[in-house]
């Protein structure tokens, strides 16, 4: 690709096998209506569109894949609620986090849960939330990113996708 005033864009696609985590969760899909707790092994994969330099290099992409795996590795075998539900409330009591839903108490110790800023715990919010982190990650500013794609699959041939364009 290029533009009129001839900067070269490419796009490098990072699928590496060690960009997984464990996770477990529940969908919510109604005030009374929600998934049982349960796991998946969870996939990332992300493209990464940038001008290309005289050089014939984008950047660096190797502190692109520490960042993605650093990522992987924060929420790796956790339980993971959303913080923005409609439906459910997540309180602190005395070492434990409890999930309200519906009339149920669901705790769970603090060292197995990571909150996390979404509404529901499905493939499309991760995949936000995953892009959003990239796009304010410090680390990449200057880098020359035009866009950003990230999927997550939690099982082969299903994917949220999440996409950035900076115009």
């Amino acid at each position: 690709m290029s533009d009129q005033n001839n900067i070269r864009f490419s796009r490098i696609e990072i699928a590496k096998q060690a960009l997984n985590f464990s996770i477990a969760h529940f969908t919510i899909f109604s005030a009374t209506e929600r998934e049982n707790l349960h796991g998946h092994n969870y996939q990332l994969l992300c493209d990464v569109t940038a001008s290309l330099g005289t050089d014939g290099l984008l950047f660096d992409y190797a502190i692109l894949k520490r960042i993605l795996q650093a990522m992987c590795d924060e929420i790796d075998e956790q339980v993971i609620l959303p913080a923005h539900s409609p439906y459910l409330k997540v309180v602190d009591e005395n070492q434990y986090i409890v999930a309200l839903y519906n009339n149920e108490r669901i705790p769970f110790l603090e060292r197995d849960v990571t909150i996390l800023p979404i509404a529901n715990a499905t493939v499309e919010e991760f995949s936000h939330y995953f892009l959003n982190k990239l796009i304010k990650h410090e680390d990449l500013q200057d880098k020359g990113i035009v866009a950003f794609t990230v999927k997550i699959s939690s099982s082969p041939g299903q994917f949220g996708v999440a996409e950035w364009n900076k115009v």
